[in-house]
């Protein structure tokens, strides 16, 4: 067997276990009974670390040697650089370290969810500070040139750094702080949100078949937080979470989740067995998610266009005109959830989480302080008061599974999905049409041209680079913000 063939082989190897660990990881999230969480994580850990040997081992060293000594072209060699770097860095970590972290955060995201429950900040906080000393240790067997920080970025957007994030979050805090300003005094309507979960299940099927979302290589379900998850190529899942009083918390963050699973669903099969058949980075990630939830989702025409199913959906509508209703819809009001959030403040969670990750990281903040912090913050940065840990500190899952660097990208995938927005409507015409008429295949085939097809192949910088003609820039964000937010004032 030529080394080409053990190259691909190893690789689906790897997607077997990958395979095995994401279906248990989406059955723990979803259908698991509560007693199960102990054994269910020693699975994990098990089959995680099975995964790490064959991606750190002396079997797999001696592979990447024999490659090293390759004339590699395209693909080949994308994959073997990638893989290269990946194992360079794997390998820093010592096996047992690994699967201990995999143990402990599979049972402490357990935890988390009865923390939260019981807004019982206690409860989680001795696993925290377990997870979080395990990530500085990380950081320092990784190391970074400049800030510890940049070594957890590296993990969900590779390439991205401190020094590149904090003028780039400063310009877009300063942005949302402005366009607040100048919508302060405006009064949005004010509307009966609630609808049963019968009702939300529909509406979310709907929709998601409207957009084109393949349920025969997909489904939904429920969870306690929402995400989306890829089993294997053709099983892209999306969960989520139904609240009877206020059902845009269902049907946005399920357009959300889909963009996740449009853009899985979309990566070339070819790529798999080289190692590249996930997504770019995070940030590109979260800019499908919200190109979806937003650009489509939240589009003037795509709303219209539903609206008469809508009313009949949903008891409180009938009577209430269009107008109304969207401007209700794009309400901005500073708010405790992340998840909730209006699409204006919505960065402003983020930059709330970046800032405490960066100190819990560098040893500047102490989890113990953290509830204390992230309560100070939230009053600085958006004008309110956290009256619990559980819709304060414990809201997110994140820190629970050891995501640290993870949030930037949600602010990152804004700021993308704005910058493919405008080059988009560049190349293919009448986006607005196309939308509200329902024609979304030139939308999803531009996507999958620029973005979808290449996995990993190109890194964020090189996908947003060829597809806008532009590296990373806020600016598109900021126009399209303030004009949508203009307009809907208009209405008011």
């Amino acid at each position: 067997m030529n080394t080409l063939q053990q190259w691909r082989d190893h690789f689906d190897a790897l997607g077997a276990y990958e395979e095995a660990v994401a279906l248990l990881y989406w059955d723990m999230r979803t259908y698991m009974p509560e007693q199960s969480a102990p054994n269910r994580s020693k699975s994990l850990g098990f089959l995680s670390t099975e995964s790490f040997r064959r991606r750190t081992g002396t079997q797999y060293q001696s592979l990447l040697e024999a490659m090293g000594q390759e004339s590699l072209t395209g693909l080949d060699a994308i994959s073997y650089e990638k893989a290269k770097q990946a194992f360079d860095r794997d390998s820093k970590i010592p096996e047992a370290e690994y699967q201990a972290f995999v143990t402990l955060i599979s049972e402490a995201e357990s935890v988390w969810e009865k923390a939260k429950d019981a807004n019982d900040w206690a409860m989680f906080e001795p696993f925290l500070e377990k997870i979080v000393a395990t990530e500085r240790k990380f950081v320092e067997y990784w190391g970074y040139e400049n800030h510890p920080y940049d070594a957890l970025l590296h993990d969900y957007e590779p390439g991205m750094t401190v020094a590149q994030l904090d003028p780039l979050f400063a310009e877009l805090r300063q942005a949302i702080i402005t366009l607040l300003t100048d919508l302060d005094g405006k009064t949005f309507p004010k509307l009966d949100w609630s609808a049963d979960r019968e009702t939300q299940i529909k509406l979310n099927h709907e929709w998601l078949n409207d957009i084109g979302y393949d349920f025969t290589a997909g489904r939904l379900d429920e969870t306690v937080h929402p995400f989306q998850t890829t089993i294997n190529r053709k099983d892209a899942r999306v969960t989520t979470k139904y609240d009877e009083a206020d059902y845009r918390n269902s049907v946005f963050g399920t357009m959300h989740e889909a963009g996740h699973a449009t853009y899985e669903q979309g990566i070339d099969p070819e790529l798999d067995s080289l190692g590249l058949g996930e997504g770019a980075s995070m940030g590109i990630h979260e800019s499908q998610s919200l190109f979806f939830e937003n650009f489509i989702g939240r589009n003037r025409g795509f709303l219209e266009a539903r609206y008469t199913g809508l009313q009949a959906a949903i008891p409180s509508l009938p009577d209430v005109p269009f107008e109304t209703f969207y401007a209700a819809v794009n309400e901005v009001k500073p708010s405790l959830i992340r998840i909730e959030a209006d699409e204006l403040t919505y960065a402003m969670h983020i930059i709330i989480r970046y800032e405490l990750e960066k100190r819990l990281i560098t040893g500047e903040l102490e989890v113990k302080a953290l509830p204390k912090e992230w309560n100070r913050l939230y009053k600085e940065y958006l004008g309110v008061d956290v009256p619990s840990n559980a819709q304060g500190v414990l809201q997110d899952v994140h820190w629970s599974g050891g995501s640290f660097g993870y949030f930037p990208s949600y602010a990152l995938g804004l700021v993308y999905s704005a910058q493919l927005n405008e080059a988009m409507r560049r190349d293919v015409k009448d986006i607005d049409e196309l939308i509200a008429s329902g024609s979304f295949t030139p939308i999803k085939n531009w996507l999958k041209e620029n973005i979808h097809q290449h996995g990993k192949a190109k890194t964020p910088a090189e996908l947003i680079e060829a597809a806008t003609g532009q590296s990373i820039t806020v600016q598109p964000l900021i126009d399209y913000l303030t004009k949508k937010y203009t307009r809907v004032v208009e209405t008011l």
